[in-house]
């Protein structure tokens, strides 16, 4: 199915909000992620933002989370949604117990207790700190990538460099932190009261209605780890 034409940041947000999950990148369901959605002259655009530069503010505002979320690749997930698919994707675990039952590796605990620390970390900051520098540990974005799909690092904003007349310019840097930071530890565990497998087909039945052309097993593709 086809959903709106996105012209603007505000387009963008009502989208998630009407659909819970949307991908950033074009995949295997067709016309179902920004890329389909939004028109090739708003990508990289002098004259006017596009969504490469609406990814801040909408990460910024409370209505969802954006991060690698789905298959490894960038996403938006609504606030609605967020605490089941938090529940779903944590198997029920919150990070210190998932680490204690050795569900997850000291790098993830590196990153993890970092972030918590500080609140939030740009991205370079979280690498010096972490001793992601030549000659230390290596793997960076491999375990950024696994915490933002297992919902324990999000990216909060993109902090951008500026020109001396206050003119913003290249790609964003990504500045992360936790979902519990932004929307607060009880609202991201309400959904613990539930089996995880529970949160899960409650996901999948609202993207049938969502998707009914889809078959299920591209949904499970989207949504599963």
């Amino acid at each position: 199915m086809r959903f709106q034409e996105l012209r603007s940041a505000e387009d963008l947000i009502d989208l998630v909000d009407e659909v819970g999950f949307l991908p950033f990148f074009g995949n295997h369901i067709p016309d179902f992620s920004v890329e389909d959605c939004c028109p090739r002259e708003l990508w990289f655009s002098d004259e006017v933002d596009g969504p490469w530069e609406w990814k801040g503010p909408i990460a910024r505002s409370g209505h969802c989370i954006y991060g690698k979320l789905f298959d490894g690749k960038a996403g938006f997930v609504s606030r609605e949604w967020l605490p089941d698919f938090a529940n779903f994707r944590r198997d029920g675990y919150d990070f210190d117990a998932r680490y204690d039952d050795g569900l997850a590796s000291r790098k993830d605990k590196g990153i993890v207790d970092m972030v918590q620390e500080h609140g939030a970390l740009l991205s370079k900051n979280l690498k010096d700190l972490c001793n992601y520098r030549k000659g230390g540990n290596k793997g960076f974005d491999t375990v950024i990538t696994r915490l933002q799909m297992e919902t324990y690092i999000t990216i909060a904003d993109f902090v951008y460099r500026k020109d001396k007349f206050g003119r913003t310019y290249g790609w964003g840097v990504a500045k992360y932190s936790t979902p519990e930071e932004l929307f607060g530890y009880d609202f991201m565990t309400s959904a613990y009261g539930s089996e995880p497998s529970v949160s899960r087909e409650k996901i999948v039945e609202h993207l049938k209605k969502v998707l009914p052309d889809v078959e299920e097993q591209w949904i499970l593709k989207l949504i599963d780890l």
